[in-house]
């Protein structure tokens, strides 16, 4: 009787020490892959991405992303392969080599300001066009704001002004 409670007890705890894997302390859940959050924010490396309907080379393209740098959301990971989502909430599956950790952002709505400061009242530095693609910089802590550069220009938005960083997310 003692070593079937012995072996129920270390089964348990196995089971809570795998579970406790898929999930951070946050509540983010942990890739089993990599080990990196998912979510996560990442852009494209190269001016030529095929979007496949499933994870390998034997699944077709449903989309081909002609664009550099374009940010996505990693929402999935199997293999070498990652789940992605636009802007726009496409969805599909990506080669992990297709992928960089460099943050970028796209604006959205209408066009911007680029202000000089986290500050509505600050001046603006640029005007920036809605679907530009910006480096993301900093988000620091509070504010809702985030640094961005956009053609050798640096300055601030409101992140409800674009997408590519998460509304608490503080990037320093």
């Amino acid at each position: 009787m003692t070593f079937k409670l012995i072996s129920f007890l270390r089964a348990f705890g196995l089971s809570l020490i795998v579970l406790s894997g898929i999930f951070s302390l946050s509540g983010q859940a942990i890739a089993e892959e990599t080990g990196l959050p998912l979510p996560r924010f990442v852009s494209l490396r190269a001016d030529q991405v095929n979007l496949r309907t499933g994870p390998g080379v034997q699944y077709p393209v449903e989309w081909i992303y002609q664009r550099q740098d374009l940010p996505v959301e990693i929402i999935a990971e199997y293999r070498t392969w990652r789940k992605i989502r636009d802007w726009q909430s496409t969805q599909g599956w990506v080669h992990q080599s297709m992928l960089s950790g460099k943050r970028t952002v796209i604006i959205t709505g209408k066009r911007r300001s680029l202000r000089s400061s986290a500050d509505t009242k600050s001046p603006p530095v640029a005007l920036i066009e809605s679907s530009a693609i910006a480096t993301l910089k900093q988000c620091p802590t509070g504010g809702g704001w985030c640094r961005v550069e956009a053609d050798n220009i640096k300055g601030w938005l409101r992140k409800v002004e674009f997408w590519g960083a998460y509304r608490d997310e503080v990037l320093k």
